[in-house]
């Protein structure tokens, strides 16, 4: 359909609402009768609960209610549960406490819910909240996983979990990649940390509770990356009543990067509250209950070992890695840093054995789960700060060395050590095209020039693959007589552009116009069946399950059309929502909005077609995963005064398979490396080691990277479609996160390698940069930084 079909940069149609304040999110809406939640949250991070006295609380003016655990206890509501089993060492279940609504006998991390307040005013609801008595024991706290890996010494978190180990996972042969280790001619050996980051979504997360006393029915208004799964949470786990008893909308999500696939506390309360008080009840987080409340991410530690022939090929890798997974175990968090970390191990790269562990632990902080890339960032900042690590060891440049170790097309479909199995991509040619785009030749060139003004240049190389798509989708098209098109679909966008892409298949595949396509989401009501928004799957699975309905459509619609037509078995064609009888002179045909203003009136109806409206579904089950991957080269200068480090050149060549809109496939790349260079070199979650209180609960202390951190990005594609779906698609959404940090991390080390600094952890901030180099010169007789030219 010309410049609004597939492949076209058609921009954004939510942009119009978004830009100019009509945007729908959960905290715009207001329901008549509505009262107002605060959350009391604890202020320890591990204490027993002695008492708790609501009665000031619910004496002031305007309190409707306190509620405590043993409340929620007297009415049989439930726990959220984690839902990846774990085990032991030796393959023993290991226990799996699920996370309460609000804390019973114990807290656990700051910021975990107390007591839920509800009041006619957001005002009399805090201060009731602030007039509860909590009793609190504090015990000793684990802040993080070095005091967790003292073991008992420290003390337990849980008391089934001995050594505060939740579970521990393995893949691989270790005894064959062991004995590769000890007879290989070089061996790389290399630790590595992985930062805790702050998702810090724009929208912080809200949820509405109504019930209607009349139909026993609940409405959850929340804010969500999928409003099937909370429902089904809801039923099963937490309010416990059946599942058709329970609506919930998603309107306009403001940012998830993965922390709003979970079920929280505050849904299932709200909704709670609102049936005993018979009145909605709203509940807005603020930024500080963000940072305390919403899951983390990453936070894990690596002991990396890889053996390497003498030219350079590299036979065997052992990942050891310790998690930590918070105070509890969030939904999907013991399955990121295990196997979502471990089945990408093998990167872009032929490697013949692999080996992973992965021991997670209890600590007394903010449970941590999915945050965008969930494991694969995590995998390809191990490979890739191996790579280069390697390329040092070996004197090898970094390009030729993962020249040599490619996965070659011709090999493709490859079973990877770790697992997966690659069906496409052309790994060298990305290398290739995104060291010309950069001018990697010309480097020694600008390095120089760098220096004279007193700069540290230095270059850095990512090759990454990741993994895609999961599970199955449902799409439901209906046709009305004006000639709209309405799209029901199940999965939700957080501001990706799902509105607009899916409407470009729609228009492409049925030949309409993009104006007319309306696309729905977030009604569990509306849509019975979705997975949600989460691992890149909206598009490779989502997409096909759209264009699935569209052949339905067009199926349906030629029967219909065949019986007003009485065209019987006579040949037709179906073309720009339009069908016609082959070889006819006069032009006889009809349309989709036709046919569907003719279903309004029974008699137009054929037997066996009972609704009045033009409707067809289709599902798309993936069968394999998809595998992304493509190539990031960064260029960044450190002033060794300061140690302040600006990204000053930022080169991606991508392959995503096949691209249905370059805008928004863009914009995701964006907005990807900068979350990456955000870990990189500026966001950390710390926890005070002694309190366990959270150092970073603001903005004011925790750095996120400003439109000035980020670079101009020269975004290139060379796009191999998959095999694994019937579009090609292969998912984008977060392969800019996963390329973006060891890119830049490579490009720091190269900069600061003259100086003889070793190896830095992230985030490499300016304070710790100035003190390596700093200690660099205090160690070396012949350091020697550059310094500005004299007629500078």
């Amino acid at each position: 359909m010309g410049r609004f079909g597939l492949s076209q940069p058609v921009r954004r149609s939510e942009d119009h609402r978004f830009l100019t304040g009509s945007g729908r999110y959960t905290a715009d809406i207001s329901l008549p009768s509505q009262v107002h939640a605060v959350m009391l949250r604890s202020p320890h991070a591990h204490a027993r609960l002695r008492d708790i006295d609501v009665r000031p609380a619910l004496a002031l003016p305007g309190v409707l209610m306190v509620a405590t655990a043993q409340d929620l206890a007297a009415d049989g509501l439930g726990s959220i549960r984690c839902a990846v089993p774990v085990k032991g060492s030796v393959g023993q279940p290991m226990p799996s406490p699920g996370r309460p609504l609000l804390a019973r006998e114990r807290v656990r991390f700051v910021g975990e819910p107390v007591a839920f307040v509800v009041a006619e005013s957001l005002a009399a609801a805090r201060d009731a909240m602030e007039s509860i008595a909590v009793a609190y024991e504090p015990l000793p706290a684990i802040a993080g996983i070095e005091q967790a890996l003292e073991g008992d010494a420290r003390g337990r978190i849980w008391d089934g979990a001995a050594d505060n180990v939740a579970f521990f996972w393995e893949r691989g042969d270790e005894s064959a990649v062991d004995a590769a280790l000890r007879q290989a001619v070089s061996r790389v050996d290399l630790s590595l940390v992985h930062n805790r980051v702050i998702p810090c979504p724009m929208e912080p997360r809200a949820s509405i509770g109504a019930y209607n006393p009349d139909d026993h029915r609940y409405t959850l208004y929340t804010s969500s990356q999928g409003g099937h799964s909370i429902k089904e949470q809801l039923a099963r786990d937490t309010l416990k009543v059946p599942a058709e008893r329970i609506r919930v909308i998603v309107p306009d999500v403001g940012g998830g990067f993965g922390s709003k696939i979970f079920h929280y506390p505050e849904e299932a309360l709200v909704l709670w509250c609102a049936q005993r008080l018979g009145r909605p009840v709203k509940w807005v987080a603020d930024r500080s209950e963000t940072f305390l409340g919403d899951t983390h991410g990453r936070d894990q530690r690596n002991k990396i070992a890889a053996a390497f022939t003498a030219d350079g090929r590299i036979e065997a890798l052992k990942v050891e890695t310790i998690a930590n997974m918070g105070a509890y175990l969030n939904e999907f968090a013991p399955a990121i840093p295990s196997q979502m970390t471990g089945c990408m191990l093998s990167g872009a790269y032929a490697i013949p054995l692999i080996y992973a562990n992965c021991r997670g632990v209890y600590t007394n902080s903010t449970p941590v789960d999915a945050y965008r890339g969930a494991g694969r960032p995590e995998a390809t900042y191990i490979v890739e700060r191996l790579m280069d690590e390697a390329a040092r060891l070996l004197a090898l440049s970094p390009d030729e060395l993962r020249r040599r170790n490619f996965i070659g097309p011709e090999q493709m479909p490859y079973r990877t050590a770790a697992g997966p199995v690659y069906d496409s991509g052309d790994f060298a040619r990305n290398l290739d095209d995104a060291l010309q785009s950069a001018d990697w030749n010309g480097f020694e060139r600008r390095r120089s020039e760098a220096a004279e003004r007193g700069r540290l240049r230095g270059r850095g190389l990512s090759c990454y693959v990741e993994i895609c798509g999961f599970d199955e989708e449902e799409a439901t098209l209906i046709c009305d007589a004006d000639g709209t098109i309405e799209l029901l679909i199940g999965t939700q966008s957080t501001g990706q552009g799902h509105e607009t892409a899916y409407a470009q298949i729609i228009a492409d595949d049925l030949g309409v116009p993009f104006a007319s396509v309306t696309v729905r989401q977030g009604d569990t009501d509306r849509i019975p069946f979705g997975r949600g928004t989460s691992g890149s799957r909206s598009l490779p699975v989502g997409g096909p399950a759209v264009r699935a309905a569209c052949a339905a459509l067009i199926a349906h619609g030629e029967t219909l059309a065949r019986h007003l037509l009485q065209a019987g078995d006579r040949p037709m064609h179906f073309e720009s929502g339009q069908y016609h009888l082959d070889g006819e002179q006069d032009g006889r045909g009809i349309g989709l909005a036709e046919i569907a203003a003719a279903l309004a009136l029974p008699e137009n109806r054929p037997p066996g077609v009972p609704h009045a409206r033009l409707t067809a579904s289709g599902r798309y089950k993936l069968a394999a995963s998809t595998f992304p991957n493509g190539t990031h080269v960064c260029e960044v200068e450190v002033d060794p005064e300061t140690g302040a480090t600006e990204v000053v050149s930022y080169h991606v060549v991508d392959d995503f398979g096949t691209v249905v809109n370059p805008l928004l496939l863009a914009g995701q790349v964006y907005g990807g490396i900068a979350q990456g260079i955000g870990q990189a070199l500026f966001e950390n979650a710390v926890y005070d080691p002694a309190s366990a209180q959270l150092l970073t609960g603001s903005f004011v202390d925790y750095g996120l990277p400003r439109a000035a951190d980020v670079p101009f990005v020269d975004f290139r594609t060379n796009c191999v479609p998959c095999t694994t779906n019937p579009m090609g698609i292969k998912g984008a959404g977060e392969a800019g996160t996963i390329g973006a940090c060891p890119a830049v991390v490579n490009a720091v080390h190269d900069a600061l390698a003259p100086l003889g600094v070793a190896p830095l952890d992230m985030p490499l901030s300016p304070e710790k940069i100035w003190r390596a180099i700093a200690a660099a010169r205090n160690t070396s007789p012949s350091f020697s930084p550059p310094s500005p030219a004299a007629s500078t």
